[in-house]
């Protein structure tokens, strides 16, 4: 399994840090990168206008918003610490190729999507600062490809350390214009106890929500904190996962604080002056300078506006190189890799801005959010799925309380954007000329999101639950050996699959040899990683395999048998006769009703190749 982000995985070590101080700050460092994601222009936009239409009203939105998203990005670094497996990778191992490739398309076009919201924002701020054309804003962005480039070069901890200056840039620039704005501190706190105004405001809510979890996000941040090498023990991994939430904690508060800080200024600038249609970025600031009375309202706000975009283009791009490795395996040169993904949002928006011309800018940023509203449960669902299962996660699978509380977030988002997904289809409709289109393209398209949304909600129950019934525990088997007086074959290999097949295939093998001949128990791996690494595949479905042929072992010798085990990697029609000619063996005995895999093998011109591939005889037994 290629390691996520190979470049820096484990490149920082934590083990020598023996005080408690320095050993935090060791760990410290990847929910910051994620952290950027919640403070990017979509945010922005949807900040102001609640801002301005209703004031201080909504701020208890950002505030469920940001403990909703504090949960699900523990859950993301949970897995990466606990499985050494980001969120794509964890997917590829569980879903099929078809659907993989599905989710994968979905995750690139999400983070695309967000990434030309970051590509515009970052565009519009160096036009607002120094009056450069939107177009070629747009275009210098491609610059910053060339600097991730050179950051992950230097090594993590000085990106880390870049997208802190970045974050901190962002909050002082918001500390001054709080400064500026003078809030009224009582209808600040007033605006943390939930209401909704009317129904305008719980579509700004459903904005604000929608806009926060970020999908690429719960990618980067299962692989970021891989960047960490620490003792393997549960010990160890127990105190990365406390160190971590610790981070997560202070960077998404910080994040908060950020989302905060711009509903604030837009509800004590232009909700208190009675300008409620404020919701482009350009418009905010525009009309900052005059309300406030200062110059340095509006600079600050295009200079935090233009670090908002750097620091979340950066960590875009780093999501595409995971999600891209993770369901594809694809491994291309990082500056290949990074050029494309930025293509993949600049282009549209060039030809976008070309063609509608620069008011355009407040549509594509509404289109990103709804992009990213349709991908968001394609992410959350299997991330909840995977940290509950106890086997994967090795013991430090959730709660069941923390299941629940983590199902209900999945609810609300999925439902809310589901929502916007709906009311922005309905109003495609209702102001398209041409209604067929739409009935005959975007409506069967989001009726096909909806099945593979709920195929993922229920794959791995169904897998979890005939995996119980398909993994034969050896403790299951009936054995009717029964002793014989004469036995020619002193040395049999059989096939295992971990099916009720195995039961026969003993049992006719141990007929064979009786107890004092040496036994061979053979099994295949065929995931998608053993056909293309073999043996240096470390995946789910190995390390269960590994047990029950381990456990078969020691079953069977407490019973007075020789048994040997080889775990083998790839094509079992390829592997086995590897396996069998590279040993002594008098017979390979194989029992049918086994994996599709070994039916493939039992069955039609698939067996004769096995047939005429061993040098010793076959026997085929059949229940």
């Amino acid at each position: 399994m290629t390691k996520s982000l190979e470049e820096v995985h484990q490149s920082v070590a934590t083990e020598h840090k023996k005080t408690g101080f320095r050993k935090i700050l060791a760990f410290l460092g990847p929910a910051y990168l994620v952290s950027v994601g919640y403070m990017d222009p979509g945010n922005w936009a949807t900040d102001i206008a609640g801002g301005s239409q209703f004031g201080y009203s909504l701020l208890w939105v950002l505030l469920m918003s940001n403990l909703m998203a504090l949960l699900l990005q523990s859950l993301s670094a949970r897995l990466g610490i606990v499985t050494q497996r980001d969120l794509a990778q964890a997917s590829r191992e569980t879903y099929s190729k078809f659907i993989n490739y599905i989710l994968y398309f979905l995750a690139e076009i999400a983070i695309a999507a967000c990434d030309l919201a970051e590509v515009l924002g970052m565009a519009i701020g160096i036009n607002l600062l120094f009056d450069i054309p939107l177009i070629e804003g747009v275009l210098i962005t491609v610059l910053d490809t060339f600097l991730l480039l050179f950051l992950i070069n230097k090594g993590i901890r000085k990106m880390e350390a870049f997208i802190i200056v970045l974050v901190a840039i962002i909050g002082f620039s918001f500390i001054f214009e709080m400064i500026f704005a003078e809030p009224e501190l009582d209808k600040v706190i007033y605006g943390l106890i939930p209401t909704i105004p009317n129904s305008a405001a719980l579509y700004i809510a459903i904005g604000i929500i929608g806009a926060t979890v970020m999908p690429h996000n719960l990618y980067l941040h299962s692989s970021l904190v891989q960047t960490r090498k620490f003792d393997r023990t549960p010990a160890g991994i127990k105190q990365a996962l406390k160190y971590n939430l610790i981070d997560s904690t202070i960077a998404l508060n910080l994040a908060f604080f950020v989302n905060a800080a711009i509903l604030i200024l837009a509800a004590a600038t232009f909700y208190k002056n009675g300008m409620f249609e404020v919701a482009e970025i350009q418009d905010a600031h525009q009309f900052l300078e005059p309300l406030l009375g200062t110059k340095w309202a509006p600079i600050l706000f295009a200079v935090a506006l233009i670090a908002a975009g750097q620091s979340s283009t950066v960590t875009g791009t780093l999501a595409g190189q995971i999600v891209m490795e993770g369901y594809l395996n694809l491994r291309i040169q990082p500056w290949v890799r990074r050029i494309i993904t930025r293509l993949i949002a600049i282009v549209p928006a060039v030809v976008v801005i070309l063609i509608y011309g620069e008011s355009v800018t407040g549509k594509l940023l509404i289109l990103s959010q709804v992009i990213l509203s349709l991908q968001l449960g394609f992410a959350i669902i299997p991330l909840i799925h995977f940290v509950s299962d106890k086997s994967k996660m090795k013991g430090f699978h959730i709660s069941k309380t923390t299941q629940i509380v983590a199902w209900i977030i999945a609810l609300i988002i999925v439902s809310l954007n589901a929502k916007l997904v709906y009311d922005e289809i309905s109003s495609w409709l209702e102001n398209s000329n041409n209604q067929a289109i739409i009935w005959f393209t975007v409506v069967p398209l989001a009726f096909g999101f909806l099945a593979l949304l709920l195929y993922i909600i229920a794959k791995p129950f169904i897998t979890r639950a005939k995996s119980n019934i398909e993994n034969h525990s050896p403790h299951h088997l009936k054995l009717q050996y029964a002793p014989q007086e004469t036995y020619s074959k002193k040395n049999i290999a059989i096939s295992v699959d971990f099916s009720k097949a195995d039961e026969i295939a003993l049992n006719n093998a141990f007929e064979l040899g009786g107890i004092d001949a040496q036994y061979t128990l053979i099994h295949i791996v065929e995931t998608v990683g053993a056909l293309m690494y073999g043996e240096n595949i470390d995946d789910h479905e190995t390390t269960i395999d590994e047990k029950l042929l381990l456990e078969y072992k020691d079953m069977l010798s407490k019973k007075g048998f020789k048994i040997e085990t080889e775990l083998g990697f790839g094509k079992p029609n390829t592997v086995i006769p590897t396996i069998i000619n590279l040993g002594n063996f008098d017979i390979l005995v194989m029992g049918t009703h086994g994996h599709t895999g070994l039916k493939d093998i039992l069955f039609g011109t698939t067996v004769d190749k096995l047939r005429h591939k061993i040098s010793i005889p076959l026997l085929i037994v059949k229940k």
